[in-house]
């Protein structure tokens, strides 16, 4: 085991805290956030996100992890700040809203010009280089991550592969934070430049967006072709090329990062010849069109949504696809309510929520669910669905 070194974490949604709590294990690690709760509930050793695996491990393991409200007092004497704060994609300037970014940054600079930080948040082509022009070092590291909501515990152990983006041995310091805490030891680790590790990052998430579309427009074919669309999937996906994986039908690809980052991916091919980017982007637009007809179709006075987390396992509701439905089904005058645990208000962008699942059910005329369910077992007839193997 190397040195233990002393690590800061900004930001402590499901991205933050997992790599915090790996890291723990091993060295001093201080999670800074802004949300008075989520750091209580670090302090505690409980979880800030849905994620159960998570949840034991906090209060199982040994980990050297705090949480606080600010940078002051603690990153003077940091080895490595990592930045996993959010960046949503802008619609009006088509980039990334990097501002919490770049205000970490700068504030971590004034307090500690010599640290080494980690950008772990999702960022257009370019940005580490120019933040690391504009601030006059060379401090400033891209590292992409790959965690899946609700998986990030699991995928922080068990990860698919680990890239930083630059070569020199401050990097390999930094990989082998991870190497010495997960269960693969054999797990591969690639180091290039900031750009080509930025870029990694999006055209992976575009390429997962990519087979979710493919699929979609398979069952949009086979919906309208009165094909048995699950016989169709299965039989493609027997090709071994293809696989039996990430097939399974949706109302669109939503969540964290695909609708952002293919968003995104498409902004920097602004000079550059592209057809598929762009058919990627627009396909998911057009599913949503394409099943809201669909419901509106049969006629429903009112239909319910049941859950508005775009999978299982996950409290996130941030462009989830089923908004998307519900948007264009209010748009032609169909009461829409929704059934969500999760949330506490009465209303939902003015659709009432209902939690009493026994009037759920019997309120709406038709049941969406972009995720079935055995609670919905007693009334088939109402479920409208495109999940056919019961996986995310």
């Amino acid at each position: 085991m190397s040195l233990s070194r002393k690590i800061i974490v900004v930001g402590l949604g499901y991205v933050g805290i997992s790599n915090a709590a790996v890291l723990a294990l091993n060295n001093e690690v201080v999670g800074i956030d802004l949300s008075e709760e989520r750091i209580n509930l670090v302090n505690k050793k409980k979880c800030p996100v849905l994620d159960p695996d998570l949840e034991d491990f906090l209060l199982s393991k040994p980990l050297r992890l705090s949480a606080k409200k600010h940078l002051e007092g603690s990153v003077e004497r940091a080895d490595f700040v990592l930045i996993a704060t959010p960046t949503n994609y802008d619609e009006n300037t088509n980039y990334f809203d990097t501002s919490t970014v770049e205000s970490v940054i700068k504030q971590v600079l004034n307090l500690n010009a010599e640290v080494t930080i980690i950008i772990k948040s999702t960022v257009p082509v370019g940005f580490t280089n120019k933040m690391n022009r504009i601030h006059n070092t060379e401090n400033i590291i891209f590292s992409p991550e790959f965690l899946r909501e609700g998986k990030g515990l699991y995928d922080s152990l068990n990860p698919s592969r680990i890239i930083v983006g630059e070569r020199s041995a401050r990097a390999r310091e930094y990989a082998n934070l991870y190497l010495e805490v997960v269960k693969n030891k054999k797990v591969k680790v690639l180091f290039t430049k900031a750009r080509e590790a930025e870029a990694i990052k999006l055209f992976a998430n575009t390429y997962l967006a990519m087979r979710v579309a493919f699929f979609n427009e398979l069952d949009s074919y086979a919906l309208a072709g009165k094909i048995n669309s699950k016989d169709l999937i299965k039989g493609v996906s027997l090709d071994p090329r293809i696989g039996e994986h990430y097939n399974n039908p949706s109302f669109g690809y939503g969540g964290y990062c695909l609708p952002k980052d293919t968003k995104q991916l498409l902004a920097n091919y602004e000079h550059v010849p592209q057809n598929l980017i762009r058919a990627i982007v627009d396909a998911n637009s057009t599913r949503k069109d394409f099943l809201a007809d669909a419901i509106i179709k049969k006629s429903p006075k009112t239909v319910g949504i049941y859950r508005l987390a775009m999978k299982a396992g996950s409290d996130n509701f941030r462009s989830s696809s089923i908004q998307g439905i519900m948007k264009r089904l209010k748009a032609k005058g169909i009461t829409v309510i929704v059934y969500e645990p999760n949330l506490k208000e009465d209303y939902f962008f003015n659709s009432p929520v209902v939690n009493d699942f026994k009037s759920f059910k019997s309120s709406a005329d038709i049941i969406v669910a972009n995720r079935l369910t055995a609670k919905l077992s007693d009334v088939p007839d109402k479920v409208f669905t495109r999940d056919l193997f019961g996986t995310d």
